[in-house]
């Protein structure tokens, strides 16, 4: 159906094209607010519109869904759809650290086939094919197993008194690059209480679920893709033999949030 070597060299170039305009390396950057609080840069939009263009040239069936791209309905028409993130963890890529990655899938019927993150600032590339498995640099990975959720890794900056069970490790911006600590067995448990949009989870939480995580929203139920309203709220991302106490420690707040 698609060229996936072709696929993973256009994502790749993507992240090379972020690369050079990484403050990180010195290059100096235009940066303005989308909304108070929202930050967006030259290279977020130079991105998206290389792998528009490289994407549908590739596979022009596909519909389209981009953090940097006005949404069209007519996406939903379509049995296959490109998610994409054209820099998550914008915040750190302004500052010029490294926590941020190109995040790419292709969606078929509300369910991720292919997943790539592109973090060349961390020497990084993760990829995952449905039913295949995931990757980091061509490694397979194999999820956390752990089965307490007390102790259990968080990244986090800190944490409420309600979560001090838990326990802190480091942090980065992008929250793909979270979820794929846990495929990567460098954390347990990553877990939001907001709305957040498809675009930024899609690619990592296929590779999460192809390493053995298990994957919900924040009251435990299935994530689905390319809907009209592309939000959901909460993530939750763990080791499986904690998923179930993870949902039961964030039922009420999750409940009251959502509202």
């Amino acid at each position: 159906m698609i060229d996936r070597t072709r696929l993973e060299a256009i994502v790749r170039r993507a992240g090379e094209i972020a690369l050079g305009a990484w403050p990180g390396h010195g290059h100096a950057l235009e940066v303005w607010e989308k909304a108070p609080g929202n930050p967006v840069c030259a290279a977020d939009l130079a991105v998206d519109a290389y792998l528009r263009r490289e994407l549908e040239s590739l596979l022009p069936a596909a519909g389209w869904l981009s953090e940097e791209t006005v949404d069209h309905p007519e996406r939903l028409a379509r049995g296959l759809c490109w998610l994409v993130d054209p820099i998550d963890g914008t915040r750190d890529f302004i500052r010029g650290r490294p926590g941020w990655a190109v995040s790419v899938a292709l969606v078929s019927e509300g369910r991720p086939l292919f997943g790539f993150l592109a973090a060349p600032a961390r020497d990084e590339f993760w990829s995952a094919e449905a039913g295949k498995g995931s990757w980091r640099n061509a490694k397979p990975l194999t999820a956390s197993r752990r089965t307490r959720l007390a102790g259990a890794r968080v990244p986090a900056d800190s944490l409420a008194k309600v979560d001090r069970m838990l326990t802190t490790v480091a942090k980065p911006n992008s929250i793909a690059l979270r979820i794929a600590m846990v495929a990567a067995d460098e954390a347990d448990l990553i877990a939001t209480l907001r709305w957040g949009f498809e675009w930024d989870v899609a690619a990592a939480t296929l590779i999460a679920r192809e390493a053995g995580a298990a994957v919900s929203d924040a009251f435990g139920q299935p994530l689905a893709y390319n809907k009209r309203d592309p939000r959901a709220f909460g993530l939750l991302v763990t080791a499986p033999a904690i998923h179930a106490e993870a949902v039961d420690l964030l039922a009420e707040r999750a409940e009251r949030l959502a509202r």
